[in-house]
């Protein structure tokens, strides 16, 4: 890619440190930066921010290429990580430097985000009005090291902080997409509804997917948002299918599991809410560790159906 083609992103959603995930991984972005900016004063710390006599709001700023992700992508994202109709901070975060913002840094770019806060507010998603703001981008100031990739160098300190926030909460109340039961039923199997709706679990060997070898993707089958590819699948002899990580590590989240007498860790998708399977610490790779997932959780789409299918993004992953 050619460095005419990057373009730049930058959004205010609350603390930055759980802005960064949900962004980092996704084909198309070169880089997420954590910063300040919307205020006055040059160069300001994270004190000074904090203290609320700057202006500024906490950002981050992405260096994307639109021929793989477009900016209209970045903004579905982006609605997705916040509360919109806050017009006083994100969670238990308050303050003007904790606000919502998409700072554009086009005319196109305005557009685009003008039309989707418009459609969000239609929608009837939420019950007050959308109060983020949309504003031309200004300085965008870098933040002290310590808080880039601040998740992967203080990792309990990052999830212990986005549980207790209410971040999550809140998404899987306003974006969950397995909220009406009954027209589950009807759109999946027995078993497929069994196994994410109820966390069974089916049986090794006897699954679609244990064997398969193909390149593609597999997609939540409840929500499609995307969990694994074919690149980090690897036989494991378990008769499930298995997996080194995710390929969006902010799609996947764990929770701990103590049935059946024992204490393992639970996979479930953060959108979907399905039940998905465990990850255990006897894997292959630098992070050992391995994703036992259950078939009937998944649906795959091979690469060649992947932009029909509305996931062109991840084609690049398999060149």
């Amino acid at each position: 890619m050619s460095a005419t083609n990057k373009q730049l992103a930058t959004f205010a959603g609350g603390c930055f440190w759980c802005m960064v995930t949900p962004f980092e991984e996704i084909p198309g972005i070169l880089k997420v930066t954590s910063g300040y900016t919307g205020g006055h004063k040059p160069n300001p710390t994270y004190e000074e921010v904090c203290s609320e006599t700057t202006g500024h709001a906490e950002a981050i700023q992405i260096e994307f290429d639109p021929e793989v992700m477009s900016y209209s992508a970045l903004l579905d994202i982006y609605w997705q990580q916040i509360d919109p109709t806050d017009p006083h901070g994100q969670f238990f975060d308050k303050g003007a430097s904790y606000r919502t913002a998409i700072f554009y840094h086009s005319e196109e770019q305005r557009e685009l985000a003008e039309r989707s806060k418009e459609e969000l507010g239609q929608s009837g998603r939420f019950a007050g009005p959308i109060v983020t703001e949309i504003v031309p981008a200004s300085e965008f100031y870098e933040a002290e090291e310590y808080h880039q990739d601040f998740h992967k160098k203080n990792p309990y300190r990052y999830k212990t902080y986005r549980n207790g926030s209410g971040r999550d909460r809140f998404i899987q109340e306003h974006w969950s997409t397995n909220k009406d039961k009954a027209r589950l039923r009807e759109i999946l199997t027995p078993l497929q509804y069994e196994v994410t709706q109820n966390n069974a679990t089916e049986r090794p060997f006897q699954n679609e997917f244990w064997d398969a070898k193909e390149d593609g993707l597999y997609v939540d089958i409840v929500s499609g948002e995307p969990l694994f590819t074919s690149r980090e699948k690897y036989d494991s002899h378990c008769g499930w299918p298995s997996f080194t990580e995710p390929v969006v590590n902010n799609n996947v989240i764990e929770l701990v599991d103590t049935t059946h007498g024992m204490v393992r860790t639970e996979v479930r998708s953060r959108k979907g809410d399905s039940h998905l399977g465990h990850v255990f610490n006897d894997g292959p790779g630098p992070k050992g560790l391995r994703y036992c997932i259950n078939s009937a959780a998944l649906r795959f789409i091979p690469v060649d159906k992947l932009k029909e299918a509305g996931y062109g993004e991840y084609a690049s992953l398999f060149k």
